[in-house]
């Protein structure tokens, strides 16, 4: 029987549009930052949302755990510095109440003790810590139960503690080339200006220099501010004149000296060098400082964003760049709300809760190579959306 006319007029049904399977994530990318400047700081700070007077005490606080538990285990200054680095870019990206701060100081120092070549157990650096506490004959053996549940979150931290810095293992010391200087300066080993400027170096892991400056401008700001605080004038360290032979500049060299003494001024009793002195002694100290900056126009942060410049860095980023308001997205990529994070190309940022589930995280030490892959891979993305406009 032949179809009717209404029959073979009626259309026939559409095939079944399988859906397309989900595109690959571009991934995300975060590039190591051997220098963190005051500006990412700040914007890190913002971003996990902590107070500035609990964030000062909580990192001084920190701090002093570590070099209380190193002096107990006899470790180097190296790996006091290098645990330093750690906890306070842990620090940077985590907000506080994510753990507690005893916890980060034990796993910042585990992870320092392996990239130091000083190995210690994790049960052994929480058990000095205990024992600190304790009298002789209280103390406790590393393989005590008690701290079975602690040793096993201090390792867990530990993958955090590296993924914070970006695996960049490159860290500074300053006290070996303040022992160079000052022996070039004609500074005595045993007197009282080598002696005050080497635990000043101390000092420098409670503030955020070590993360911002060089390690010739560290010692150059050491010795210089012991100097002035003894009233022993080393005019060839503050004349400026081997600067350009240490690649440094005056404005560093001030800005890590008004970090310290803002160190001395609100923290002094934490501190190795603070007690030595009064409070009227930095303070003093201070006031030339200022006049000197200002008189110079010497800004109080050398590397410093402001209205959307970027001034020359050591991030990777080689050249200046102003931008407008028509920039401010591009802006958003260049400074995201946490610099220390990772980021893909297409400028989304991983939620701490859910790392590795969406996008495969790697990390890179060399930024051209990261941002020419971000650029091919947002292009990419970017025809992809063109193309799927023009079909709607």
């Amino acid at each position: 029987m032949a179809p009717s006319r209404n029959e073979s007029a009626r259309p026939s049904e559409p095939d079944f549009i399988q859906p397309e399977p989900p595109k690959p994530h571009p991934s995300f990318i975060q590039v190591a930052k051997p220098y963190v400047f005051e500006h990412t700081i700040q914007q890190c700070l913002a971003a996990v949302a902590v107070n500035s007077s609990r964030e000062d005490n909580m990192r001084i606080q920190g701090v002093t755990w570590i070099d209380n538990v190193r002096k107990a285990l006899r470790l180097p200054v190296r790996t006091f510095n290098t645990a330093c680095v750690y906890y306070h870019k842990f620090r940077l990206t985590h907000n506080d109440n994510e753990y507690n701060y005893v916890d980060a100081a034990a796993a910042a120092l585990f992870t320092a003790c392996k990239i130091e070549d000083t190995l210690k157990k994790s049960r052994e650096i929480l058990c000095a810590s205990y024992n600190l506490k304790l009298s002789a004959a209280e103390y406790a053996s590393p393989d005590d139960p008690l701290f079975d549940t602690l040793a096993r979150g201090v390792i867990g931290l530990e993958r955090l503690m590296l993924e914070a810095s970006g695996f960049d293992f490159r860290n500074r010391h300053p006290q070996k080339l303040l022992v160079k200087l000052a022996k070039h300066y004609a500074v005595q080993k045993e007197s009282d200006l080598a002696i005050v400027a080497y635990c000043m170096s101390l000092d420098l892991n409670r503030t955020f220099s070590l993360l911002k400056q060089t390690t010739a401008t560290m010692a150059f700001a050491c010795l210089e501010l012991t100097a002035r605080l003894l009233d022993d004038r080393l005019e060839e360290v503050g004349s400026g004149g081997d600067y350009g032979t240490w690649k440094t500049t005056r404005e560093e060299i001030m800005e890590t000296m008004l970090d310290l003494l803002d160190l001395y001024t609100h923290h002094r009793a934490n501190t190795a060098v603070g007690p030595r002195f009064p409070i009227e002694a930095f303070l003093a100290v201070r006031i030339p400082l200022n006049q000197e900056a200002d008189t110079k126009r010497l800004p109080r942060y050398t590397n410093w964003v402001d209205k959307g410049t970027l001034h020359t860095g050591a991030n990777g980023l080689k050249n200046g760049r102003e931008s407008s308001t028509k920039d401010k997205e591009k802006d958003k990529d260049v400074f995201p709300p946490n610099a220390l994070t990772p980021i893909s190309a297409i400028g989304e940022k991983p939620k701490q809760s859910e790392r590795g589930r969406d996008g495969t995280v790697r990390f890179m030490l060399d930024p051209e190579r990261a941002y020419s892959e971000r650029a091919t891979v947002a292009g990419y993305f970017k025809v992809e959306v063109e193309e799927f406009e023009m079909d709607d």
